[in-house]
């Protein structure tokens, strides 16, 4: 079977809540063409009944379905009680079905020579022959999914209305100035499935960042890793050759795209990303660091998480002191094994500082996550820990020319219920993914490398929950 799925764009619906408070919903409209190389019969029972049953279910039961003789073959209309709608056309071995009777009939006037494909676009013939799977993403794609990207990120960041509407304006203004096109493909290698994302941006900010995101020629430290615990859910590893310049460039460009008053609140939006590790200050920070940056994170919302950083001078510390808050150094510091750690009055925020001179290295981030990371690299020194790094250290060096890597574990248990059933209640299945980021001549490439990648994503999210 081949399937291709459209989405021709999104509804939006607001429902009042409170009378100060409303949900806005998004539905796509959308149609898929599936060529299921099945007689027609077979088709028109696998519609009716296999693709009924899912759209029933979806639709919380008690669904209608009214069949008639349209369109040249055997046309269905389904009905849920609260009025939503499922439509659905067999002509031959061809199913097409979607949420929009409009977009099945302009894939019928594509049929019958009406209206142009998209097979036209080049963007989506050059995908390679060998994927599982491909999609693409258009210029006015990017503009409609910004603006639900905005809302989602405003709703996220803030509970004050007034930064939520600044956010909602401001975001999506950013990725429609930024981003023109975003393509990604599936194909299947030795160790899994590899995802790639291609995110082509605007010439001139594709030139810059180019030249500013590029990585340190340096290989992975061993001295730095051995603070990452291998028990992590995820770790990041961020290689820049400069990071204070790559966040300048980031700046730079977010600024071009907006106004004076626009552009101070998005930098000031951009710096409270730093704030979930104790950093108030990212351009002291990233002056004073080593090209490595490492993130640790204990749970997929980040709320048990640090980042581990190396520095080489007494004046580098200094600076790392007056990049963070919540901390009080006028106290004493805290002797911990092979660390001098200082916490916030909530202990919620550690500072830890470890190793020798011209290797130093911070830890900080919440308070229990860097503990963990001071003991794996005391464990590491005093305890044949280095066997359980070799891994974590082949991983990443490997991947050296890239700017960001991230490995971690990957919760495929939904995946799993939908294709089958696990053999045991309330178990946990766990599997290994990592993600490169690379910056091109013409954008931002991304590939995840996992057992069974986005299409795995896509199905977990039709089970029953």
């Amino acid at each position: 079977m081949k399937l291709a799925v459209a989405v021709t764009g999104f509804e939006t619906k607001e429902q009042q809540v409170t009378e100060e408070n409303a949900v806005l919903n998004f539905k796509p409209r959308f149609v898929a063409v599936a060529e299921t190389n099945a007689w027609n019969y077979q088709a028109v029972s696998f519609t009716e009944n296999k693709l009924g049953e899912f759209i029933n279910e979806t639709y919380d039961g008690e669904v209608t379905l009214e069949t008639i003789d349209k369109h040249g073959g055997k046309y269905f209309a389904w009905i849920a009680q609260d009025g939503r709608k499922a439509y659905a056309l067999v002509r031959g071995s061809l199913i097409f079905f979607g949420n929009d009777e409009s977009a099945i009939e302009k894939c019928l006037a594509v049929t019958r020579g009406e209206a142009d494909s998209i097979a036209k676009n080049p963007k989506i013939t050059e995908l390679p022959a060998e994927s599982l799977a491909s999609g693409y993403v258009s210029t006015d794609g990017v503009a409609q999914i910004a603006n639900i990207v905005g809302l989602k990120f405003a709703s996220e960041t803030s509970e004050d209305s007034g930064v939520q509407s600044a956010i909602a304006g401001i975001v999506p203004q950013l990725l429609r100035n930024s981003v023109t096109e975003v393509s990604w493909t599936t194909i299947r290698i030795e160790q899994g499935i590899e995802d790639k994302y291609s995110v082509s941006i605007t010439p001139e900010n594709a030139s810059v960042l180019k030249e500013t995101l590029v990585p340190a020629a340096r290989n992975v430290s061993k001295k730095t890793i051995a603070f990452i615990p291998p028990d992590a859910l995820s770790v990041t590893r961020y290689n820049l050759h400069n990071p204070q310049i790559a966040w300048r460039s980031l700046l730079l460009i977010a600024g071009r795209n907006f106004d004076a008053i626009n552009a101070k609140i998005l930098n000031v939006f951009s710096e409270s990303s730093f704030e979930s590790h104790g950093i108030a200050d990212p351009e002291k920070f990233l002056g004073a660091v080593d090209s490595e940056i490492w993130t640790v994170n204990f749970d997929s919302e980040g709320g048990q998480s640090a980042v581990v950083v190396s520095f080489e001078t007494d004046t580098a510390a200094e600076t790392l002191k007056k990049s963070v808050t919540e901390i009080d150094f006028a106290r004493d510091f805290e002797n911990v094994p092979g660390a001098a750690s200082w916490t916030s009055d909530d202990k919620e925020t550690r500072f830890s500082f470890t190793g020798a001179l011209g290797h130093r290295v911070l830890i900080l981030g919440d308070s229990e996550t860097v503990q963990k990371c001071t003991d794996a690299n005391f464990s590491y020194l005093y305890k044949e820990g280095s066997p359980q790094y070799r891994g974590f250290y082949d991983k990443f060096a490997e991947n050296n020319d890239a700017i960001a890597v991230t490995y971690g574990k990957d919760s495929t248990g939904k995946t799993i219920e939908v294709l089958g059933e696990l053999k045991a209640e309330n178990t946990r299945v766990l599997t290994n993914f990592t993600t490169e980021t690379r910056f091109t001549k013409t954008g931002i490439e991304r590939r995840t490398f996992s057992d069974f990648g986005l299409i795995g994503s896509i199905i977990a999210q039709l089970g029953k929950e």
